[in-house]
C-alpha cells in the first residue's frame, strides 16, 4: 500500500475527513465486551471520562472545540454494514465460528446507539465525558481516543510545508523498517498490533499493519482493530479489558463482595463465552493478590495479560503460581502490552522463550536490552509468550519533526469508566501511578484488596 502522507497532509481538505470511518475501527474487545454487557448488564447505567495524563500538552490550544464536536456528530450517525455484520456472524475468532450470537448481531444492527456527550474547555484541556447505559456508553473509549489523537495530529501537520512532511514521514518510515527488520526471522516470534488508542492516524496505523504482515510472516499474528482485520483479512486480536471488574466492583454492595467480584467476571465470562477467550487481565486491583485468592478453576484460563506490572517479573509470578497449583507453564500464554518497543520485545521473547541458567533471576538483569546482551538463558520454553505492541508501533514519530518540536511525540489519553449506577469506579493496577478513582474510595479498594507486589512506576505514553 503506497500512500503519500506528505502530499495528502499539506493538499487536503481535514473538515471534510472524517477520523471514525466505521464502527467497526475500535479494538476487536470492545465488541466482545459489549455483547457482555448486552447480554448481563443491559439496564446498567455507566459514565465515562477521558482524561490527558500528559497534562503538559495543552490540547485545547491547539485545536477548537468544535472539531472534536464535528467529529463526535459524525460517529454518533454511523451504523454498521453489512457486510461488517456478516463478517462478526460468519468469521472464526480464536478457532470459533459464531462468538456472536444471532440474536446480540440483530441488535447491533438494529437498536445499538451511541450515548450524548458532554464537552468543554478548563484550563487548556478539553473535558469529555458520557453518561446513560452501559451498552451506549462503552464504545465511545476507542472512538473518542482516535478523534482526539488524530486531530492533535493534524493539528501539527498544518504548520509543516510540504518538503518537511515529507523528511517527518520519511523518518518515521525508516524508523519502522528498523524495527521490523530487527524482528524479521526471529523464530516463534509473536506480535500483535494493539495500537488504536494512541495511533498518530488511521492511515498510518493501516500502513504499519500492512508493513508487518508483508514482512513478519507469521510472528505478525493480527491486529486489535477489528475494522483493519476485516478489510485486510488478518485475525482480530482481543478479549477483554480492566472496564468489566471495575463496573462490577462498583456495584458491589459490601466490602466482601467487593473483593469477591474480580472472580464473579471470570465466572461470568467463561460462561458467556462457553470456555474460550480465557485470558486474565488480573492487575485491576493488584496482580499479586489477585492470585492468592483466585478460585481453583482459574488454573485452567489459558493465560494472562500483563498490562501495569513489570512483564518480566509478573510472567514469573505467574509460572510460580501455577506450579503452586500443580500445572506446568510451557502451553500456557503471557501477553505483554505495556509500552513496548523492539528491545522489550526481545528481550521477554527470550527470556520465556529459553530457560534461566541455574541461580540467575528477573533482578539480575537492568534491562531487557541487558538480558540480550548477556544471554544467562539456554533453549527451552517457560511459557508461551505474545506481545501486543501499541504506542511505539503506531505512534512512533519521537524524533521525526524537521523542526526539532515534540508535537508529535505520543501522549498518554485515556478514557476510562468513571462511575456505574452512580457509584465511583476505581482501578488500583500494579502501578501506583496508574490508580484511577476518587482518593477516598482508592484507600477503600486499597484496604479491602492490599497492596502486594504494587509498585510505583512513571508512566509511559
Amino acid at each position: 500500500m503506497i500512500v503519500n502522507f506528505a502530499e495528502r497532509a499539506h493538499n487536503h481538505n481535514w473538515e471534510l475527513d472524517p477520523v471514525i470511518r466505521s464502527l467497526l475501527d475500535t479494538d476487536f474487545y470492545k465488541l466482545l465486551m459489549l455483547q457482555f454487557v448486552w447480554k448481563h448488564f443491559p439496564k446498567t447505567h455507566a459514565s465515562f471520562a477521558l482524561f490527558n495524563r500528559s497534562s503538559t500538552v495543552r490540547l485545547a490550544d491547539l485545536f477548537p472545540i468544535h472539531d472534536i464536536a464535528q467529529q463526535m456528530e459524525h460517529v454518533r450517525k454511523l451504523r454498521f454494514r453489512k457486510s461488517e455484520l456478516v463478517w462478526l456472524a460468519g468469521n472464526t475468532f480464536y478457532g470459533r465460528r459464531g462468538i456472536f450470537e444471532p440474536a446480540f448481531l440483530e441488535w447491533l444492527e438494529r437498536d445499538f446507539k451511541l450515548s450524548d456527550y458532554a464537552l468543554s474547555v478548563k484550563d487548556g484541556q478539553f473535558h469529555l465525558s458520557f453518561d446513560g447505559l452501559w451498552t451506549d456508553t462503552t464504545m465511545w473509549e476507542l472512538y473518542a481516543l482516535s478523534i482526539l489523537d488524530e486531530l492533535r495530529t493534524r493539528a501539527n501537520l498544518k504548520r509543516l510545508s510540504e518538503f518537511h512532511l515529507d523528511i517527518l514521514y520519511a523518518k518515521a518510515k525508516t524508523k519502522l523498517w528498523s524495527k521490523i527488520e530487527r524482528l524479521r526471522g526471529v523464530p516463534g516470534l509473536s506480535v500483535a498490533d494493539f495500537g488504536t488508542r494512541r495511533r498518530h492516524s488511521f492511515l498510518w496505523q493501516e500502513y504499519v499493519v500492512k508493513a508487518m504482515a508483508s514482512n513478519l510472516g507469521r510472528g505478525f499474528i493480527g491486529t486489535s482493530n477489528a475494522f483493519l482485520a476485516h478489510k485486510h483479512d488478518l485475525e482480530a486480536i482481543g478479549t477483554n479489558a480492566h472496564e468489566i471488574p471495575m463496573v462490577l466492583a462498583a456495584l458491589a454492595p459490601d466490602d466482601e463482595a467487593l473483593e469477591l467480584s474480580q472472580y464473579h467476571v471470570l465466572k461470568l465470562w467463561q460462561d458467556t463465552y462457553e470456555g474460550a477467550l480465557r485470558i486474565m487481565l488480573p492487575d485491576t486491583f493488584g496482580t499479586t493478590q489477585f492470585l492468592e485468592g483466585a478460585p481453583g478453576w482459574a488454573v485452567d484460563w489459558t493465560g494472562q495479560r500483563i498490562d501495569s506490572k513489570n512483564p518480566y517479573v509478573a510472567g514469573d509470578e505467574y509460572i510460580a503460581w501455577l506450579k503452586t497449583r500443580g500445572r506446568e507453564s510451557q502451553d500456557k500464554l503471557i501477553i505483554a502490552s505495556d509500552a513496548l518497543d523492539v528491545d522489550e520485545i526481545l528481550g521477554l521473547h527470550a527470556y520465556f522463550g529459553g530457560a534461566l541458567h541455574a541461580g540467575t533471576t528477573t533482578a539480575d538483569f537492568r534491562s531487557a536490552a541487558d538480558f540480550l546482551n548477556r544471554r544467562k538463558w539456554t533453549p527451552g520454553r517457560r511459557i508461551r509468550f505474545s506481545a501486543g505492541w501499541g504506542t511505539l508501533l503506531t505512534n512512533d514519530f519521537r524524533g521525526c519533526d524537521p523542526n526539532g518540536g515534540s508535537g508529535f511525540e505520543p501522549i498518554s489519553l485515556i478514557c476510562k469508566v468513571s462511575d456505574a449506577e452512580g457509584r465511583p469506579a476505581v482501578k488500583l493496577s500494579d502501578n501506583y501511578a496508574k490508580a484511577l478513582g476518587p482518593p477516598d474510595e482508592i484507600e477503600r479498594y486499597r484496604r479491602v484488596f492490599g497492596t502486594a507486589g504494587i509498585t510505583n512506576t512513571p508512566l509511559v505514553a
